[in-house]
């Protein structure tokens, strides 16, 4: 019993900022936050506290989804696509098209260039290599290196 108790007051312990996070998220999205501590010491927790977070809960067990992403489609990787590239200070939004090319159209640079590849790889959320980002020097070449990659065919 001694072993649980130090068990749970370490996995506590551990987790409490990750709690916190947790609640704060959820309060700022406007979530159900309910978090119970009782007995709460400064060296531990009793096997008496609850954290309940959300209100997806069960017999006092917090129950998880999970689910896919959106399934993305061509014309919305060419929207974001050009949203991100609109909302990138050096370009100019009146001269950007599909085929505009990024150094010779837009007057980027090759510093510009990798800024916009690392912005589309935090808008898609995965890593473009060196090599295939060397390659990338259209929006048109963006969206059809993303959809490639995301199996995409329209």
């Amino acid at each position: 019993m001694a072993s649980l108790v130090h068990s749970v007051r370490n996995l506590v312990c551990r987790n409490t900022n990750l709690i916190r996070s947790i609640s704060t998220r959820a309060a700022i999205c406007g979530q159900k936050n309910h978090i119970s501590r009782q007995n709460v010491t400064p060296t531990g927790v009793s096997l008496n506290s609850q954290f309940l977070i959300g209100s997806n809960f069960k017999n006092g067990w917090q129950l998880r989804h999970y689910s896919a992403k959106e399934p993305l489609t061509l014309k919305f990787i060419k929207e974001r696509v050009l949203l991100v590239l609109k909302l990138y200070d050096k370009i100019n939004p009146e001269k950007l098209t599909l085929e505009s090319h990024f150094i010779n159209d837009l007057g980027l640079d090759s510093l510009d260039h990798v800024e916009v590849i690392m912005a589309m790889e935090d808008e898609f959320g995965f890593e473009i290599p060196d090599g295939d980002a060397e390659k990338l020097f259209k929006p048109a070449d963006i969206v059809q290196y993303i959809a490639d990659k995301e199996d995409i065919y329209e």
